[in-house]
């Protein structure tokens, strides 16, 4: 089978000759940012490659994701500061990645590849364009609570909604694992703390970890959580494909906070996160899917729930308030 794409931005149609050398991909057409819209209506491509080389590109991604929802990659070729690229990814773009003045072969393989995979991605309206708890083990009390949060795909937009109703006061450290682009985490965090009243940074190693503080992990390493409440990163080989694993995050939370854990497992392609949740339920702490109508992608949730994992199964604008009541008793 072959994918529909449709090139948004200047130069892309020259610079993404190569993109297309595999029978994967067809090429939809090329245009402007103004006319994204017109064209997705009258094309319907399976998937879009947008550059973020204007703000222009920002209006497209709203128009579009608003009227005609289509699996959007976005190129972030440096012109616009970081923040852009999150806006991109909020407005309903479901990944970005960075590229150079003039990208070799390779970066427009790989690139082909990840445009395959995000043709198959079923995405949602946006409206922004429109406006039995388990018997807990027994072990030593942690000298806090700790939310842990796992996301892929529609993650940034999704953990952004949760961080954006929690006060500054919370009493719980939220410990992140998002799977992004490399390069992109240091971004990540800077961009969520203009979205919530909470602190956040990108992780450390040793990093003790305060209630009230977000930490995002890195690219290129585990982040673990110690009973302590340190942060450790760990250069392990990747987990099922994934450095950062949301699974080993999640499943060191179980090991050291056990009851006065929660877990949640956000949008996301795959089931990394999976077997973690249930290590958090099964030491006795809290946990939580996002349900399906919400998700740019039930991969991830679905897997959780299938497993048992999930204590609660709920819509996006639920889970932050859940939080909210649950860490109190923890």
């Amino acid at each position: 089978m072959s994918y529909r794409v449709l090139l948004v931005g200047g130069g892309l149609r020259l610079l993404a000759r190569t993109l297309f050398d595999s029978d994967a991909l067809t090429n939809a057409g090329d245009c402007s940012f103004i006319d994204a819209l017109e064209v997705v209506r009258s094309q319907s491509p399976d998937v879009m490659l947008i550059d973020l080389s204007s703000a222009d590109a920002l209006d497209a991604i709203e128009r579009v994701m608003a009227e005609r929802p289509t699996p959007i990659l976005a190129l972030d070729p440096g012109v616009l500061s970081r923040h852009e690229a999150f806006r991109a990814l909020a407005l309903g773009a479901l990944d970005v990645v960075e590229r150079s003045p003039a990208p070799a072969p390779e970066f427009w393989q790989a690139t082909a590849r990840r445009l395959t995979m995000l043709a198959q991605v079923r995405v949602v309206r946006h409206v922004q364009g429109k406006l039995k708890r388990l018997a807990a083990q027994e072990g030593p009390e942690a000298p806090f609570p700790l939310v842990a949060i796992a996301a892929s795909l529609g993650g940034p937009k999704a953990i952004s909604q949760v961080l954006r109703v929690i006060p500054r006061k919370f009493p719980a450290p939220v410990a992140i694992c998002q799977h992004i682009s490399d390069g992109f985490t240091e971004g990540l965090a800077h961009w969520l703390s203009t979205e919530t009243a909470l602190r956040v940074q990108e992780a450390t190693h040793d990093l003790t970890m305060e209630p009230g503080s977000v930490y995002i992990a890195p690219s290129g390493a585990h982040m673990l959580v110690r009973p302590e409440g340190k942060l450790v990163l760990d250069n392990r080989p990747p987990v099922r494909g994934f450095r950062p694993s949301c699974d080993l995050l999640l499943s060191s939370a179980a090991e050291a906070f056990g009851r006065r854990c929660i877990g949640v497992i956000l949008t996301g392609m795959g089931r990394d996160g999976a077997r973690g949740l249930k290590e958090i339920r099964e030491r006795g702490g809290r946990t939580i899917a996002q349900n399906a109508e919400t998700c740019v992608v039930y991969g991830m949730p679905r897997e959780a729930v299938q497993m048992g994992a999930a204590e609660e199964i709920l819509a996006l604008d639920r889970i932050g308030p859940t939080l909210l009541e649950w860490v109190d008793a923890c």
